[in-house]
């Protein structure tokens, strides 16, 4: 059989329907407490969406390995069957804690591209920089300390650093950076959970106000922001950081020789692919799930790293 070209354009729509699926489902639990009920939910619904389009895809990044996570495992097939072999990223609940608490920037994320496009990163931290678009190449790097990209940032975009905000998950790991840039002057945005979204708000610098994303947070995470900025734009460097041998272990069984690589954006996204984000608790990116009669509507942001479109979609389903 001929391979089967990835067709991004039709399958953008299909994706969309993929992550608002996902979120509708999560709809019921905001709020509600119960993180694993509200992430149990979005998996299954993810899962049944995927399994209508024409693909025959494999998850790459998922829920976890096969006997940590029943659905949506890495390595498991989605999909008909029929159609072209992609490589799947997902998170169908980013945030489950911010879901239970009905806290902002619950999102349901998936990106998808031609098989072997996207790193296989274990489940491990990444220690993780992002900037949005418009800059030049290098202004920013891993190898600079935490005051001296923002000193650099600031220079390459003519203002003080005062004027830069940079976004960091608030974690006890995170103590002594957030020290050293609070003394450039910089703002911190603290989030509490949510570092896919962190990524996504660099790329849109003007509406949600961060310039910056640093600190470590998941490496599958990390791909998955790495394809929304292949999208929408920008810089973003990653490198796997490890507490322990099995943690080494697992990325080595993932494939990966050089445990010290910086990853850029397009080290982990090496082709062109579609992204989807759907909100489910307000944020600064997406408005959440609104409720209204016999109804339930939802946002989606739908983009395609090809021509560098980005739609957003309101979509009412009677319920």
């Amino acid at each position: 059989m001929s391979k089967i070209d990835f067709n991004d354009r039709m399958l953008s729509l299909g994706l969309a329907r993929v992550s608002e699926a996902a979120a509708m489902a999560s709809a019921r639990l905001i709020g509600r407490g119960d993180e694993k009920a509200a992430d149990q939910a979005a998996v299954n619904a993810m899962r049944d969406q995927l399994n209508m389009l024409d693909i025959a895809g494999t998850v790459v990044i998922g829920e976890g390995e096969r006997d940590e996570a029943p659905m949506l495992f890495i390595g498991e097939e989605v999909g008909t069957g029929n159609g072209p072999e992609v490589d799947i990223a997902l998170d169908p609940l980013e945030g489950t804690t911010l879901t239970a608490k009905d806290m902002p920037n619950a999102l349901t994320v998936i990106a998808m591209g031609p098989r072997g496009s996207m790193l296989h990163a274990p489940d491990v931290y990444m220690d993780k920089l992002a900037i949005g678009p418009g800059y030049r190449d290098g202004v920013v790097t891993m190898d600079m300390s935490p005051a001296e990209r923002v000193n650099a940032l600031a220079a390459a975009r003519g203002c003080s650093t005062d004027d830069i905000t940079v976004c960091v998950l608030e974690r006890p790991r995170h103590e002594e950076m957030i020290a050293e840039l609070r003394t450039t002057g910089c703002a911190i945005r603290l989030i509490t959970d949510g570092d896919v979204a962190g990524v996504i708000h660099c790329a849109e610098a003007e509406k949600t106000g961060i310039d910056m994303y640093m600190g470590s947070g998941g490496a599958p995470e990390g791909v998955l922001a790495a394809a929304a900025l292949k999208c929408m734009g920008g810089q973003m460097f990653g490198r796997l950081t490890f507490r322990n041998d099995d943690e080494r272990g697992r990325a080595k069984k993932a494939g990966i020789t050089n445990l010290d690589r910086v990853y850029t954006r397009d080290d982990m996204v090496t082709q062109d692919v579609i992204f989807a984000a759907t909100g489910v608790t307000d944020g600064s990116i997406l408005p959440g799930i609104r409720r209204e009669p016999g109804y339930l509507t939802t946002e989606t942001i739908l983009m395609r790293s090809k021509t560098g479109s980005v739609r957003r979609m309101n979509y009412r389903n009677p319920r």
